[in-house]
C-alpha cells in the first residue's frame, strides 16, 4: 500500500514538474524538466488528458524522448485532449525501430525524421493505430532494398494488393483513415494518399501529402504523395497508382500541376507539415480549417514541368473590347484566375484605334474569367475563358 502511494506521488510530481518546471520537494524524477515552451503549452492545453501526455513523456526511453517532445509540442489540440500514452509510446517506438532497422532510413536527417516519419497522422483523418500493422505488412517488401528509392518502389508496387483499396467516388468521406478505407475497400484520392503516406512512414520512408485545391486547367482538386530521398536530399512525387515507369516525378498529374499559380491560394500546390509553417494545407472538405500546417511547393512542379522554357510557347494574348451595336464602349474590366485578380483596366473608347484592345497574356489550357461592369450597372458580369489551340491571341468580345 505504501509503495502504491509512493508511485502515485511520484507520478503527480512528474506532472507538476512538466507543467511548472519545478520539482516536488524531496522527490527525484527521471523527467528532464528543461522542456521547451511548446511542450509546456501542449501539457497545459491537454486539460484532463494531461496525465496521459505526461506519462508518454516520462516513459519514453531516453533515446526516443526528443522525438516524443517534438511530436507532443506540435500535436493538434484535439489530439492532446484525447490520445493516450500507450498510443503515443508505441507509435514513437516503432518509428525509431524502422529508422534503426533499415540502412537507408538511417541516412534521413533528424529534422526530416521528426516531421515526416514520426507523426501518426498527416491530415485531420481519424487517428487509427496503424503503425504496427503497417510495419508488419510492408517491412517484408523493403527488407532487401539497398536504397530509399528501391524501398519506395517496393511499397508503391505492393500497397494496392496489400490493403485492397481502390479509388471510388462512393467512399464515405474524402479524408478516410487507413482502416476506414480498408473496411469498405474504397477511397478518394485523399484517402489513397493517406494510405500510401502511412505505408511509407511505417518503414522509415519520409512522406507527406501534397495537393492542389483547384486545378487551373479543369474543374476539381487532387491530392497525392511526396517522398524524401537521401541521395539528393530532395522531395519527389508519386501516387497510390504510380507511373508505369516506376520512376519518381512521373505521372499524369505533372502536366496540370506544372500550371499551378503560386500567387493564388486555391490554384497553388501545397505539401503537409507536422511542425508549424507560414501557412496551412487547404483541405477541400473543410477549407476553413487551418489545423494542418503546409508549405507552398508550386514552384517545384512548375520547374519540373518545364517552367519558363515552355511558358512563352504556351501563352495566348487575350484581346478584349466591349461593343454594343457596332460601337465600342469603355468599361472597367479584369482578368481573374480562381481567387486572384491577375490584371485590370478598361476596354477601348469609341475614339481609340480599332487595332487597340485591352490585352493580357494568359497560359493556354488554363481557365480564367473576364469580368466587366456595363454602364449604369452595379453588378459585375463575367465570362469564362479557356484558351487552347495554336493561336497566339484570342479576341474576346464582351456581351451586352
Amino acid at each position: 500500500m505504501i509503495e502504491m502511494k509512493n508511485m502515485k506521488k511520484n507520478l503527480l510530481c512528474m506532472i507538476v514538474a512538466l507543467t511548472t518546471l519545478s520539482v516536488c520537494s524531496g522527490q527525484e524524477t527521471p523527467v528532464d524538466s528543461r522542456l521547451s515552451a511548446g511542450v509546456i503549452k501542449a501539457l497545459k492545453t491537454s486539460g484532463e488528458n494531461k496525465a496521459e501526455i505526461a506519462k508518454a513523456l516520462t516513459l519514453a526511453p531516453s533515446v526516443q524522448r526528443k522525438g516524443m517532445k517534438f511530436l507532443i509540442e506540435h500535436m493538434p489540440e484535439t489530439d492532446l485532449k484525447t490520445l493516450k500514452a500507450d498510443f503515443l509510446l508505441e507509435n514513437v517506438a516503432l518509428a525509431y525501430k524502422a529508422r534503426a532497422e533499415f540502412p537507408w532510413a538511417k541516412n534521413v536527417p533528424e529534422e526530416i525524421f521528426f516531421n515526416d516519419v514520426l507523426p501518426y497522422a498527416v491530415l485531420n483523418e481519424t487517428r487509427d493505430n496503424w503503425r504496427k500493422d503497417f510495419y508488419e505488412r510492408f517491412s517484408k517488401y523493403v527488407k532487401e532494398a539497398k536504397t530509399m528509392e528501391e524501398a519506395i518502389t517496393a511499397v508503391n508496387k505492393a500497397i494496392k494488393d496489400e490493403v485492397k483499396v481502390d479509388y471510388n467516388t462512393k467512399r464515405k468521406k474524402p479524408h478516410q483513415s487507413p482502416y476506414e478505407s480498408m473496411e469498405i475497400n474504397m477511397a478518394s484520392c485523399t484517402g489513397l494518399s493517406i494510405l500510401l503516406n502511412d505505408a511509407f512512414r511505417s518503414v522509415g520512408i519520409p512522406s507527406r501529402v501534397a495537393g492542389i485545391p483547384m486545378w487551373t486547367t479543369k474543374p476539381g482538386n487532387h491530392n497525392w504523395v511526396e517522398v524524401w530521398t537521401p541521395s539528393d536530399k530532395s522531395w519527389h512525387f508519386t501516387e497510390y497508382y504510380p507511373d508505369d515507369s516506376g520512376k519518381l516525378d512521373r505521372g499524369w498529374l505533372l502536366a496540370d500541376a506544372a500550371k499551378a499559380n503560386p500567387k493564388s491560394f486555391v490554384h497553388s500546390v501545397y505539401a503537409t507539415s507536422w511542425k508549424p509553417t507560414d501557412g496551412h494545407f487547404p483541405m477541400v472538405w473543410n477549407m476553413k480549417s487551418k489545423q494542418v500546417p503546409g508549405v507552398n511547393v508550386s514552384e517545384f512542379y512548375i520547374k519540373l514541368g518545364g517552367g519558363n522554357e515552355k511558358k512563352a510557347a504556351n501563352m495566348c494574348e487575350l484581346r478584349i473590347d466591349h461593343t454594343v451595336d457596332g460601337k465600342r464602349i469603355e468599361v472597367p474590366v479584369a482578368v481573374i484566375q480562381g481567387d486572384v485578380k491577375l490584371d485590370e483596366g478598361t476596354t477601348p473608347k469609341p475614339t481609340d484605334d480599332m487595332n487597340m484592345f485591352y490585352s493580357f497574356s494568359v497560359s493556354k489550357g488554363q481557365m480564367y474569367q473576364v469580368v466587366w461592369m456595363a454602364p449604369g450597372e452595379k453588378k459585375w458580369r463575367r465570362v469564362e475563358i479557356h484558351p487552347k489551340g495554336k493561336e497566339s491571341f484570342l479576341r474576346v468580345k464582351l456581351a451586352k
